[in-house]
């Protein structure tokens, strides 16, 4: 497939993959993003700033290098653009990026504290603890360093950042977005178990066989 093929097939996934974000009930408003990498080329796709999820469309997608300057598309790309580029820059196995405030994970972000490993899905999809990085102020890529230098050592693909959101990354886009999906989906159980008593972590040995079934015998092969 060309570049530009390419960059046409992402530019629908990306409006289907908004949609999943409304539909897991990740995102409010205009915020939130997800990216891809465009393959064979040192370009990303990404949401526009400030576009209405509603109004997205292929067309309305920015084409961005891997510095976050735009070199393709009309609008202006999303304010977390720098930090995007900078994840892909440095971390070459990744292929899609995703960025929401979803409500039960960026409550554990707002106190600035990791989610335990307490149940066998964040065992599966996570390997252990979900991180969480310190603060960092949008618009350059202090949060792309952040997400770089928290997750190194981690086999987590979602961070949480403090005081803000998610960062969840993947292979591709859309395993960017069910990271994201998991995430929220922990963090809110997670913290529901909290109002019942301390849950108590899984046993390290455990979390590393459930991590290994889920990644390399779940599923259709």
């Amino acid at each position: 497939m060309s570049v530009a093929d390419s960059i046409a097939t992402l530019r629908a996934q990306l409006v289907g993959l908004h949609r999943e974000l409304i539909r897991w009930g990740l995102v409010v408003w205009t915020a939130g993003n997800v990216s891809a990498r465009v393959p064979g080329a040192d370009l990303l796709v990404i949401k526009p700033s400030g576009l209405s999820y509603d109004d997205l469309t292929p067309e309305s997608m920015v084409v961005c290098d891997l510095h976050g300057n735009p070199v393709e598309g009309d609008l202006s790309p999303s304010s977390d653009t720098a930090a995007h580029a900078y994840i892909y820059r440095a971390m070459p196995h990744v292929g899609g990026v995703v960025h929401t405030h979803s409500t039960y994970a960026s409550a554990w972000a707002a106190r600035g504290e990791p989610i335990p490993c307490a149940l066998t899905a964040m065992a599966d999809e996570f390997g252990g603890e979900i991180p969480v990085g310190p603060f960092a102020l949008i618009g350059n890529d202090d949060i792309g360093r952040v997400v770089v230098e928290t997750l190194a050592g981690h086999r987590s693909p979602a961070i949480l950042l403090r005081s803000h959101g998610v960062f969840a990354l993947g292979g591709s886009a859309r395993a960017a977005v069910k990271a994201a999906v998991m995430c929220e989906d922990v963090a809110r159980t997670v913290h529901i178990a909290r109002q019942l008593g301390e849950p108590a972590p899984l046993p390290q040995a455990d979390v590393d066989r459930l991590y290994d079934r889920y990644q390399n015998v779940y599923g259709q092969r």
